[in-house]
């Protein structure tokens, strides 16, 4: 079989399918989102009828190719990633992730899987692998396949609040940069008290949250999970985000650094990983009848987390596989930090270094200065991802670090306590991470095993978009050349 023949009569999914059926008729939900992730973490696809969940389930629907490029054209005019001439793929429904939206009661979502074209002459029908989602879901198999492991991640996704002028357009934040300020929390508390409501119907464990050092700059939080659930709710928690906007008149930004002189937008990936475990429904307002299916509401829990010290060695190092771990996240942190640090903007973040900036290839116990440190005993935290990161690129770009770490015996060296600024004024050599997109694609292009994540077609759709993506900021005259250099002769 194919593929996509194998995805579709998968053992089980033919239930799922059905449950799916149940739910919309319970639900009273007349129209489906069928979406899956473009190369930028944008999210893209069809909508459809639900009176035709049955068949759309078995055959899929066709869209270009180019729309994991976000169909957008280059500098030159040319489409990125795939031209007009290009097949369509098929998008394959996984019906695990049906929910309904919370705040059309009508509409239902599911992710998606893509698929080659069952026409095409070269491998029809198989997994497309400019797929950023279908390829995380590979990665973590065959990882787990490998190691006996999965990895699990908890993301913290800041965003700014942002007032609406009266042309549509950005007109500052809309509380002040107090960072930890109740008082400012509160201001936005009916932003934020929505966007939880929201995200606690499609099956959030909403944890903590809090307003960050930045105008309008909040952090909300939930429980980490498997990588592939957690990215999926991260780029539901920006679409929640979008919506409540939408509906308070504000407009609800993601761009890393929309102002100097403050924080920027990070969005820290915390790690593990784990042996066993099981699957678990979350507490939600809907315990009586889910409003969609258990996949989209069931965390990974329990299990053996083999970050965790062994306290017969060391009581604050990790044990043997995450420092391997770590040796091979700051074995590649350059070629990573195109995927963490994946725009124009974001490196105004790494140059702004008076707010923690991590621009160090360097690890740390609480150590902010660093490019990772040891967050919480069993699992440590990657800074050098902004809010712009496509989760599921970073997620597999981060699992075949892992593998290398691990496969390698890569040893990360000791962590490093001071201030990374102190302990290089002291004579400490600490390799700089890429100050520019440019650079940090040519890192990229150097690495194999972090190109490994990008199979095919992923990396030559994302250098094209981000080549010129950092071409087209290069070519083009902004204000600060206007004020610059305007009257600079004679």
């Amino acid at each position: 079989m194919t593929d996509l023949e194998k995805h579709v009569n998968a053992p089980g999914r033919a239930k799922l399918v059905k449950q799916v059926r149940e739910k919309i008729n319970e639900l009273g939900i007349t129209y489906i989102y069928f979406q899956f992730i473009s190369v930028t973490g944008r999210i893209v696809g069809k909508g459809i009828p639900a009176d035709h969940w049955e068949a759309v389930s078995e055959r899929g629907f066709q869209l270009v190719y180019g729309s994991t490029a976000n169909l957008y054209v280059d500098r030159h005019g040319d489409y990125i990633g795939y031209g007009p001439e290009s097949s369509e793929l098929v998008g394959i429904a996984d019906p695990e992730t049906f929910v309904q939206l919370p705040w059309d009661k009508r509409v239902g979502r599911v992710f998606c899987t893509c698929f080659r074209n069952r026409e095409e002459d070269v491998n029809p029908g198989g997994h497309l692998t400019s797929d950023c989602r279908g390829n995380l879901r590979i990665h973590m198999e065959e990882f787990e396949n490998k190691h006996g492991l999965h990895m699990r991640v908890g993301t913290e996704p800041e965003m700014m609040w942002l007032k609406k002028g009266e042309d549509g357009l950005p007109d500052g934040g809309f509380s002040k940069p107090n960072c930890y300020h109740i008082d400012q929390f509160e201001s936005l508390r009916p932003a934020f008290m929505k966007v939880i409501e929201y995200s606690q119907a499609m099956g959030f464990d909403m944890i903590q949250g809090d307003h960050e050092d930045a105008p309008g700059q909040l952090e909300l939080n939930w429980m980490y999970d498997d990588c592939l659930r957690n990215a999926d709710r991260l780029a539901t928690y920006r679409q929640i985000c979008a919506q409540v906007a939408r509906e308070m008149g504000m407009i609800a930004c993601f761009m890393t650094k929309p102002f100097m002189g403050v924080s920027a937008n990070g969005c820290h990936h915390n790690m593990s990983l784990w042996r066993g475990g099981e699957k678990k429904c979350v507490n939600t307002p809907h315990t009586d009848s889910l409003p969609g299916l258990d996949g989209a509401y069931e965390y990974l829990k329990g299990g053996e987390n083999l970050f965790m010290p062994d306290p017969s060695i060391d009581a604050k190092k990790p044990g043997p596989i995450g420092l391997k771990s770590i040796g091979g996240v700051i074995e590649h942190l350059g070629a990573l930090t195109a995927i963490g640090s994946s725009t124009v903007n974001s490196y105004r973040r790494l140059w702004d270094t008076g707010f923690w900036a991590p621009v160090f290839a360097d690890w740390g116990y609480q150590n902010r200065t660093c490019a990772l440190r040891v967050s919480a005993p069993g699992r440590f935290e990657y800074r050098s991802v902004d809010s712009m990161v496509n989760p599921y690129l970073m997620a597999s770009a981060l699992i075949k670090t892992f593998d290398d770490g691990i496969d390698n015996d890569l040893d990360p060296g000791e962590p490093e306590e001071r201030n990374i600024y102190t302990a290089i004024e002291a004579g400490k050599e600490v390799k700089r991470l890429p100050m520019s997109l440019g650079e940090a694609l040519t890192e990229l292009a150097n690495d194999d095993v972090v190109r490994s994540a990008m199979p095919d077609e992923m990396y030559r759709v994302f250098e094209h978009y981000k080549r010129d993506e950092w071409e087209k900021f290069n070519h083009t005259v902004t204000n600060w050349d206007l004020e610059t250099y305007w009257d600079c002769l004679p």
